[in-house]
This record gives structure tokens, C-alpha cells and sequence, in this order.
């Protein structure tokens, strides 16, 4: 059922269960976290480039860390599930900050146990070629494609065409895609500096026996 929503229109892209701090200073979204807080209300963050894009996510306060004399705040915040915008509003009805009519997007939260086992192989080969392994160690056990998305070196578009997929598997699919072309690109680029950084020094070497 479509439903107004208030939002806060930002250049990136925000996954259901991430978490984001933000600096809140203008006028009208101090009124929005105002109007959430006293209302218990949530409000989405849709991803805007050069213009408003279809899809967000809608967000949830979780505290407010910090509140300015000038009236800024510091607020912790936490992603819940994707939508679309059926209707923009550059203003909610008497309200300095936008809006939109928006419905929730289904999604289907069942992975697929063989890809997220090529998967780990492509992280724990990534991570240890960007000397990235602790990145690994922080994921929940049973993490989501989401909490890999902005550790994969996507693009905003790509991060964005993550957060259309409707389902688990697809959201795999993409990522085991995306690891296994970007993968042989950096092992080759660690091997040429490897033997860069050989070049001019006394080698060691065994010739073959024949």
C-alpha cells in the first residue's frame, strides 16, 4: 500500500542493516528528524545523482550522539528495506523538507549456499592481495550480500543496481560476477609490481637441470 514518506535525498547509496552516522544541518532536515523523533516516524534516503533516482531505503533513527547550539545534530541512523517513489514532493504538506508516495519492494532473503562458497574464495583472495583480511573478520557470520556492498570497489551505479535486485541469489549472482573479473585484473597488477620492484637486484637463481 503506497504511503507517504519524508526524505532526505543524498549521492549514495544506503543497504538495508547498514549503518550511517550523519551531520544534520540544514534547516529543513533538522525539521525532518525533528518531525521523526516526536512522531516516531522513519524516512527514506533515495540515491540522487544528477537527478532523483526510483529507489531508496528507509531509515530509522537510532539516537541522536549530539545536538550544536546552531541547532545541527549528529545522529546515528539504520537502513530497513528498499523502496520506490511513486510521487516526488519537494515538499512534504507544510513541511520544509521532501517527501514521496512510496511502496516497498519484496525481496527474498534466501542465499544460495554454493555461491556464497565461491564467493568467500574470491573475498579471502581480494582482501589478502589489498591486505584487507581484517575486513573479513568483521562480517557477521552469517552476513548478506548487503554487507559486502561497499567493500567490493563498486561504482554508485553498481551499488545502486545491488540495491534493485529483488532477491538474495541475484544480489550473489552480481557480486561472484563482479569478484571473479576484478580479481585476475588485481592479482596481475600485484605481480607486475612485484617484478618492478625486483628489477635491478641480485637474483638467486636456480637454472633448470637438463
Amino acid at each position: 500500500m503506497p504511503r507517504l514518506l519524508p526524505l532526505f535525498p543524498l549521492n549514495l547509496v544506503v543497504f538495508p542493516g547498514e549503518k550511517l552516522n550523519l551531520h544534520i544541518f540544514e534547516p529543513r532536515y533538522r525539521q525532518l528528524v525533528h518531525d521523526c523523533l516526536a512522531e516516531n516516524l522513519t524516512f527514506g534516503i533515495p540515491l540522487f545523482t544528477e537527478q532523483m533516482r526510483e529507489l531508496g531505503t528507509e531509515m530509522r533513527i537510532l539516537s541522536v550522539e549530539k545536538t550544536y547550539p546552531s541547532g545541527e545534530m549528529d545522529i546515528r541512523t539504520q537502513g530497513m528495506s528498499v523502496f520506490r517513489i511513486r510521487e516526488f514532493f519537494r515538499e512534504a504538506p507544510g513541511k520544509l523538507y521532501a517527501a514521496g508516495t512510496i511502496e516497498a519492494i519484496p525481496d527474498d532473503n534466501t542465499p544460495d549456499p554454493e555461491l556464497r562458497v565461491r564467493i568467500q574464495h574470491c573475498l579471502q583472495q581480494l582482501y589478502d592481495v589489498l591486505g584487507l583480511r581484517q575486513l573479513l573478520q568483521r562480517l557477521p557470520i552469517n552476513y548478506r550480500s548487503y554487507d559486502l556492498g561497499h567493500h567490493l570497489g563498486l561504482s554508485t551505479e553498481q551499488e545502486y543496481q545491488l540495491l534493485a535486485a529483488t532477491s538474495e541469489l541475484e544480489r550473489q549472482e552480481m557480486i561472484a560476477e563482479h569478484l571473479e573479473q576484478v580479481l585476475p585484473i588485481l592479482l596481475e597488477t600485484e605481480r607486475l609490481k612485484e617484478r618492478a620492484r625486483l628489477n635491478g637486484h641480485f637474483k638467486n637463481l636456480t637454472p633448470p637441470a637438463f
